[in-house]
């Protein structure tokens, strides 16, 4: 699949975020003054998050981490969206993305993919995925007590507290069927514009299915708990890749 025919993802702010321009006091601000605030309320409720955290510097794990996911993030089309991945110390597989690009990924999720780069790829794709459609925005924009008579210039702030009283966990618990549906598909169309096997995805989550029909049903925790099952997200993606 060639770049060319890749989903232009990121070049037009999705209709969740459109939805939500209320919240920067214009109905007429342009995409890009769009994304350049959801990076600004981004970059501190990262901050916020990192203060929960415990982040793990392990360097060889964060430096995989680290270039799979900017040879993802060089296929997004709309090159005002900027990335980073983090990876943080969790008993428990779980990641969350923020808006703005920030992706967070525990060690458990990573080694999961058990050094296989593609797997990775559509782990971070996948999370990659809710940020560009504009799950992640929405979704806190939704349950966050901002007033709608906010302003830019007042959101940060606000949103930073929200997420303090909150707490993490909140990010890390699953979105709708469909957004998270949704996300797979752009995460795998991310990851085979960036070279990465799209069938990887298929691979992951068919070893994840088969661990969990051998073990507790909360061994692999609440992060894969809460999304749509295994075989449906199997289903999904065969079917969109036979469409393309």
């Amino acid at each position: 699949m060639s770049g060319g025919l890749f989903y232009h993802l990121g070049r037009k702010v999705a209709p969740g975020v459109r939805k939500a321009r209320w919240l920067w006091g214009s109905m007429t601000a342009t995409d890009s003054e769009l994304v350049r605030l959801e990076h600004d309320v981004g970059v501190d409720l990262a901050c916020q998050a990192r203060e929960q955290l415990q982040l793990d510097a392990d360097p060889e794990v964060a430096e995989a981490v680290r270039a799979v996911g900017m040879r993802l993030a060089e296929k997004v089309a709309n090159k005002q969206r900027s990335f980073r991945f983090e990876m943080f110390a969790a008993d428990e597989p779980n990641a969350f993305a923020l808006p703005g690009g920030f992706v967070f990924v525990s060690r458990p999720i990573v080694m999961l993919s058990e050094g296989n780069r593609d797997e990775l790829a559509f782990v971070l794709g996948h999370e990659m995925g809710h940020i560009i459609s504009g799950h992640a925005i929405e979704r806190i924009v939704a349950n966050s007590a901002v007033s709608m008579a906010s302003r830019a210039t007042a959101v940060r702030g606000p949103l930073a507290g929200w997420l303090r009283r909150v707490g993490v966990q909140f990010l890390e618990t699953a979105y709708s069927r469909d957004h998270e549906l949704e996300a797979d598909r752009l995460g795998v169309r991310l990851l085979a514009s960036a070279g990465y096997d799209p069938q990887a995805s298929v691979r992951l989550l068919g070893r994840l299915a088969e661990l969990k029909a051998a073990s507790a049903p909360n061994d692999l925790g609440e992060y894969f708990s809460t999304h749509p099952t295994f075989e449906m997200r199997i289903r999904s993606i065969r079917q969109y890749l036979q469409r393309r």
